[in-house]
């Protein structure tokens, strides 16, 4: 707590939101999904990801937009949470 607010006060706070997942694959990766015979091409951004030429903060935003229902983005996709040691 200390440390966060040393780091505010020197103007070197990063904020949880600026953080990106580690999940994520590497900018500019793409991904594809197949939904209902179409296939749906995704691009990872520094800030979040692109579908169709509109920017998405999540995946999960867009895994509801393609199918109409609420999903994990990362499993809608096949992206796994990466076991700690295995970098």
């Amino acid at each position: 707590m200390l440390g966060l607010l040393a780091d505010e006060v020197g103007g070197t706070l990063t904020r949880k939101s600026q953080i990106a997942d580690p999940r994520n694959p590497v900018v500019d990766t793409k991904l594809i999904r197949e939904w209902n015979e179409v296939e749906h091409t995704i691009t990872v951004l520094r800030d979040g990801f692109e579908w169709q030429g509109r920017p998405y903060k999540s995946l999960s935003a867009i895994a509801r937009a393609i199918t109409g229902t609420r999903w994990n983005g990362y499993r809608f996709f096949g992206l796994r949470e990466r076991k700690r040691g295995s970098d």
